[in-house]
């Protein structure tokens, strides 16, 4: 209100001037003056009230044939009609100051000068509604950016924590696997072979160990939520697949014999997909792990500087749990494959057994898009 007061003092000052000060013994004009601005002080609260009001105060000047620039306050008050109102209601207000305009031109218009004064007034009133509706429209166009700023925000929080509930799954699901599998083989052989079972605590330790990281790795933060290098923490880079290596001696001393062949440059691939080829890996596994005891598995990595051709077979007994058809797992496999625009096949085998298979675009359009 105080910008729309002043604004309402600006046009009553400069509609008034010089001569148009009426004489003592005549407040008419002075009244009109003040009828038609003052409303412009609620012009936003009630623009459709504003306008009428002032329309009326108008018509009141027309009838008494007074003749006052203040009119001028139409204009703005249509102008805030267009920007706030409905088009119905715009319509029909632009219609009235229309008839108006015409009644203001038929009675004060020069001699044969009602075309150019009819057309003049028209010319202003279009002017002021195309002015609120620019406004209106313009002020559409900002809140659409808005909204959709707010919305991709949102998308992006979701994929983050879509993210990171993979990479959790992944995480401790295969690490508490592998130890849980190394403390029955330590329970085992501690007392026929203690060195064994020696060995099989400190691998637990190192499997640990390598959770913690991979969490506050993919956390990126540490406790109190610093970041990792500045809680204590040691940070490596992201496994790939070069870590496949470590990944398979792990899963043989958890008792799950397993054999990779990578064959193509792991240097062509992007760190990114790196990591996801080895995310795959490490799921595959890990429902080997837990759902064939005493299976053996294979890895097979093809890579190529377009593709990346990931499969994981092992020879267990096909049963309902197998490779975690309804769980989170798959379903984070199948996310991080869709990344790269690729394919993933999961499923029984005809002679027992269970047959991972997914293929990564690399080189497509979704390359350096893919989640970890």
């Amino acid at each position: 209100m105080p910008a729309d007061a002043l604004l309402a003092a600006v046009i009553f000052l400069a509609t008034l001037g010089p001569g148009r000060v009426p004489a003592p013994g005549e407040p008419g004009p002075l009244l009109l003056q003040v009828a038609l601005v003052a409303p412009l002080v609620w012009r936003r609260r009630a623009p459709l009230t504003v306008f009428y009001a002032i329309a009326a105060a108008a018509a009141v000047q027309w009838v008494v044939g007074v003749q006052l620039p203040a009119d001028a306050a139409l204009l703005v008050a249509l102008c805030t009609v267009g920007a706030r109102c409905t088009g119905r209601q715009t319509l029909v207000a632009g219609l009235t100051l229309e008839a108006g305009a015409l009644l203001a031109a038929a009675r004060w218009a020069p001699p044969g000068q009602f075309p150019f004064t009819a057309a003049a007034l028209t010319a202003m009133a279009a002017a002021a509604l195309a002015t609120g509706l620019w406004t209106r429209a313009r002020r559409a166009y900002v809140t659409s950016l808005e909204h959709d700023r707010e919305q991709r925000a949102r998308l992006a929080v979701a994929e983050e924590r879509a993210r990171m509930t993979r990479d959790m799954h992944d995480i401790v699901t295969h690490n508490l696997s592998v130890m849980v599998a190394l403390a029955d083989s330590a329970a085992y052989v501690r007392h026929g072979a203690p060195e064994q079972a020696a060995a099989a605590v400190e691998q637990i330790a190192a499997t640990g160990r390598q959770a913690l990281d991979d969490m506050r790795r993919s956390l990126g933060a540490g406790e109190h939520g610093e970041p990792c290098r500045q809680a204590g923490a040691r940070l490596q880079p992201a496994p790939g697949i070069a870590q496949l290596g470590p990944l398979t001696d792990r899963m043989r001393a958890a008792g799950l014999p397993t054999r990779l062949e990578v064959t193509g440059d792991p240097a062509a691939i992007p760190a990114v997909a790196q990591l996801t080829v080895y995310r795959l890996v490490q799921e595959a596994l890990t429902n080997a792990l837990r759902h064939a005891p005493g299976a053996a598995a294979e890895v097979r990595v093809r890579l190529t500087p377009r593709c990346a051709a990931v499969e994981v077979v092992d020879d267990g007994r096909p049963g309902p749990a197998s490779g975690e058809a309804h769980g989170r797992g798959l379903v984070g496999m199948r996310e991080r494959v869709a990344a790269y625009g690729g394919t993933l096949h999961a499923g029984p085998l005809p002679g027992g057994g269970w047959r991972v298979a997914a293929g990564l675009d690399i080189g497509g359009d979704m390359a350096g898009k893919g989640t970890a």
